[in-house]
């Protein structure tokens, strides 16, 4: 009998998305915008949850939120729930016609501006009936995101090195160095890459993958100390303390025509064969139910792309 009262309360999905975004964030407020819930509404569904399992899920204090012990071990199991349900989702719209219903997209910083309206045009003109929905983060929340099901496809660089992800190249894009007017490496070709074991080199931010992707750059050119301690959050803003004359960075061939244009005090330089450079490829679960889709959406953007400043995978 007590079976059967407990298979006649089952948890709902909305309590299980409150749980795993209170797990997620360990906090109310972040996790009820993640929701797009009240606070209310969410602490009610948690703890309707906490009395239909019978556990108690999280520990609530004046200042933060923790996951029980059981909480912890739960909030695996329930993430994992609500990415089969997103997932007999994806497969439901397969089934009804491929390119339509929702498709949440995933995109760096660094590719987002550079990249996206040639990825919007596509979509409008090749798939009118795709609801293209996009997420700008950083790389380790995309991955989550992927992984957890919360989004469905990734543009981004690579490798990743993540399981149960296959990567779809799309092309390569160089390195340039750009540096403030008057700077003696300003409008030179072939520039060697030792020059970066001395130049005092801007970053952006911890969390951004062309933050990593500039270090290492740096440590192949036999760089030991770290770059100027000096860092940004965004390209826009790095590039305005470039011309300053704070120092110099690295930016991806794609976002110069529009970051060099927010000033008259830039210069660039190319470097010299094989170039420093970076690879941008579309990520998907391995074994998606759209898999097929995102092979075509990723032919076709190799195609889009041909008018940019890059070098398309496959050619």
């Amino acid at each position: 009998m007590a079976l059967a009262r407990q298979r006649d309360r089952q948890p709902t999905l909305a309590q299980l998305r409150a749980f795993a975004a209170v797990a997620e964030h360990l906090h109310f407020r972040d996790a009820a915008a993640a929701t797009g819930t009240s606070q209310p509404a969410l602490s009610g569904a948690l703890s309707s949850l906490e009395d239909v399992l019978g556990v108690r899920l999280v520990e609530r204090t004046t200042r933060k939120v923790l996951l029980t012990p059981e909480g912890e071990r739960l909030a695996v199991r329930a993430r994992s729930v609500l990415a089969a349900v997103d997932q007999l989702v994806e497969d439901a719209a397969t089934v009804r016609g491929p390119f339509t219903g929702a498709l949440r997209l995933g995109v760096i910083p660094t590719v987002a501006p550079y990249l996206l309206p040639t990825v919007l045009h596509l979509v409008r003109e090749k798939y009118p009936a795709l609801d293209l929905q996009v997420h700008e983060e950083q790389t380790s929340s995309l991955v989550e995101g992927l992984t957890s099901g919360r989004l469905d496809l990734l543009l981004l660089a690579v490798p990743l090195d993540a399981p149960g992800t296959v990567e779809l190249p799309l092309f390569d894009e160089d390195f340039v160095l750009v540096a403030p007017l008057g700077h003696e490496l300003g409008g030179r070709e072939g520039i060697p890459r030792t020059v970066l074991r001395d130049l005092d080199l801007l970053l952006l931010g911890e969390g951004h993958c062309l933050r990593d992707q500039a270090l290492d750059v740096c440590r192949e050119a036999g760089r030991r100390d770290a770059p100027v301690t000096t860092t940004a959050a965004s390209m826009s803003t790095l590039v305005q303390l470039v011309a300053g004359g704070i120092g110099a960075t690295l930016l991806p061939r794609t976002a110069l025509p529009v970051e060099t244009t927010r000033s008259a005090q830039l210069v660039t330089g190319t470097f010299a064969d094989p170039a420093p450079s970076r690879r941008i490829a579309l990520v998907a679960r391995a074994g998606a139910g759209r898999g097929q889709e995102y092979a075509e959406l990723a032919e076709e953007l190799r195609g889009a792309v041909r008018g940019l400043p890059i070098s398309p995978c496959g050619d």
